[in-house]
This record gives structure tokens, sequence and C-alpha cells, in this order.
């Protein structure tokens, strides 16, 4: 019969190999970015060498590789990974699916949801892959425009349905924090093609993403 402090020691191994993770990050990518932050803090005022500093560097080399991982996704291979014949012609519909990314003026973050809507044409794909191609565009440096064409664009190519509908609301600390210091801004971008260039189609689908149907 195991002992309590055999049940405690598995339980810690087992946390233990839950909470650690795999994460590698080129090496040359790596040094090169760090000796670009220590001369970002010197450049600042700030001694690099200072015991809070000393990783710093490091640490943003590898969160700016992490933020910027959608150079390393093609958002079409994503799709075509899951696509599947069915018969249906109705509105798909993936509302609230969260994004970060990094406006490319000012290096700052921008963060909010996607909405996305097709029409399928006899082929529909994973809705998780809506998710995913997201995050491929989203982890680049991007503008908020830029970034709602290129998820239209490639749904459409990949999946040719009947019409797609994406939205975007989000938040950008490059207008929170400086300039204008605008803090509860809001900025809302759209892209249509096919069916949902029609009034009637874009309006139901605006009216859904705005509904709580909870």
């Amino acid at each position: 019969m195991a002992t309590f402090d055999t049940v405690i020691d598995h339980t810690l191994k087992l946390s233990v190999l839950a909470y650690n993770k795999s994460e590698s990050y080129d090496p040359a990518t790596t040094e090169s970015l760090k000796k670009a932050y220590t001369s970002i803090i010197s450049a600042v005022g700030e001694d690099p060498a200072r015991e809070g500093l000393l990783k710093t560097p490091e640490r943003m080399a590898k969160a700016m590789q992490f933020i910027t991982q959608g150079y390393n996704m093609n958002a079409a291979d994503i799709i075509n990974s899951a696509k599947f014949h069915e018969d249906y012609s109705e509105m798909v519909i993936v509302k609230n699916i969260e994004l970060y990314s990094l406006c490319e003026h000012h290096l700052l973050p921008f963060f909010g949801k996607a909405h996305i809507a097709y029409i399928p044409n006899g082929v529909i794909t994973g809705l998780s892959k809506l998710a995913h191609v997201v995050e491929c565009y989203s982890r680049r440096l991007q503008v908020q425009e830029r970034l709602t064409h290129q998820i239209l664009d490639v749904i459409q190519e990949t999946l040719n349905p009947i019409g797609v509908g994406v939205v975007i609301e989000a938040q950008h600390l490059c207008m929170m924090m400086r300039g204008v210091q605008k803090q509860n801004s809001v900025t809302t971008t759209s892209a249509f093609s096919g069916q949902f260039m029609k009034n009637e189609t874009r309006s139901e689908f605006l009216k859904l993403i705005s509904a709580d149907l909870s």
C-alpha cells in the first residue's frame, strides 16, 4: 500500500512533468537579438549589467521570436490539413478568437478579437484551423487592416466558399501608451467577399457576432 508521503511525491513529480514545456529558439537569432536589446537598454540610459537587467536581453530575444512565430507558419497549409467535403451551405461562424500582435509602426502590441464567417461551397475546414489562421498572421509585425484581409484571402483561396466575412476589434497600445493616449479607443476593421458583399448576409453576420447567445 502506498504511503501518504509516496502519494505526495508522485503527485509532485506529475505536477513538474505537466508544468515543464519545451520551447526551441534559433541560437543565431537569439544571439543577434540579445545584442540588439542590450544596445537598446544602454541607449535609453539604463545599465544592462544591473542585476535586474542581466537576463533581460535574452528573455526579450526569446519573447520576440515567440511573438513573431507566424513567419514560420503557412496559413494555407493549416487550412488544407483539415478540409472535408460536406453538404452544408449555411453560414459558419467562429467568433471571439483572441489575437495578439505587434504594430509594425512602433513595435507595440495590439490585441483584441477576430470574428470569422464563411458559407461553404461543398468544403469545410476544422473550426480550430480558423483560430490557427488568426494566430499565423497575427504573430507577425502587422497593421490591423492588412491582418483582416490576409485572413479573408487565405480562407477564400483555400476553401473557395460562397463568401467570407472577417471583423477584427482591437485596442492598440501605440494609441494608449503614447501619442494621443486614448485609453478606451477600439479599432474595428472588416473585410467581405462573395455573398457577404450583399447587405442582407453581411447584416446577419454582424448581428450574430454581436449577440449574446449564452
